[in-house]
């Protein structure tokens, strides 16, 4: 079975800052992380590996310092990654990232499974996922808190997936895309052996033309979304009135106040 990884490097919460003149993330001298809910993705590939066989491929998109995470893939457990950066890529949102992330996943000969995490922390959008899914054709299945059953005799997927209600319990066909959320493992952690042997891993590099992109569905071209303007509101004014009495004789004075300001009618 091969399962695909998709990653993201983002910059530390406590150290988020915005550039006022192009509206987007300061990245350099800034601490950064892989993104919380894609380890959650690798862990649960590994343990499907373990327990089925096949290969773990990882891969993520961004500047030469993403190649970290991917690093750190390695060494847990996954068996090849993948660092697509091209200055071309430069100004992606979610739209052209998910037409990258697609294409890369084509390059490298299509997937049984996708997993993402649910979102990354920086953006909050969870439209990545579903968007490569979309592109590549294959059913999507998100907030995924559970994998039941992968049978790959019958190519299906059966899951739980954690909603605001409850949980619901979803069958799809694979080759298929799963986004995951934190409930789903606990991420395991390197051993000093993996540390030392993703050290000195070789990590290939996919530009635009490797994957045979489009150069106007990436980056600025590719992007038909972008920040106009970052901005802190203006603080609200104080205002408003405590009332004080005994219940009844409050409670009329609040109704004739709300009617005052036809709140209610």
């Amino acid at each position: 079975m091969k399962i695909v990884v998709c990653v993201k490097q983002v910059p530390d919460t406590t150290d988020v800052k915005i550039d006022p003149k192009t509206n987007t993330l300061i990245r350099e001298g800034v601490a950064s992380i892989c993104n919380p809910f894609d380890e959650y993705a690798i862990e649960e590939a590994l343990r499907i590996k373990e327990k089925l066989g096949g290969e773990v491929h990882v891969i993520t998109m961004g500047p030469p310092q993403a190649i970290e995470v991917l690093r750190n893939a390695l060494a847990v457990g996954a068996d090849k990654v993948y660092l697509i950066s091209d200055k071309a890529f430069a100004g992606s949102d979610t739209l052209a990232t998910a037409y990258a992330l697609s294409k890369t996943i084509e390059y490298i000969g299509g997937a049984d499974l996708v997993i993402c995490g649910k979102q990354a922390i920086d953006g909050d959008t969870a439209q990545v996922g579903p968007g490569i899914a979309t592109r590549l054709g294959i059913p999507q299945l998100t907030y995924v808190s559970k994998i039941r059953e992968i049978d790959l005799e019958k190519k299906k997927i059966i899951v739980e997936r954690l909603l605001e209600y409850g949980r619901e319990v979803v069958e799809a066909p694979l080759p298929a895309l799963i986004t995951v959320v934190k409930d789903i493992n606990e991420p395991r952690l390197p051993s000093l052996i993996g540390i030392k042997k993703a050290a000195k891993a070789q990590i290939p590099t996919l530009t635009a033309k490797d994957i045979n992109a489009d150069e106007n569905r990436i980056g600025l071209k590719g992007s038909p979304t972008w920040v106009v303007k970052v901005f802190t509101p203006e603080a609200r004014g104080g205002g408003g009135e405590i009332l004080k009495g005994e219940l009844n004789e409050v409670v009329p004075l609040l109704v004739t106040k709300l009617m005052e300001t036809k709140f209610i009618k």
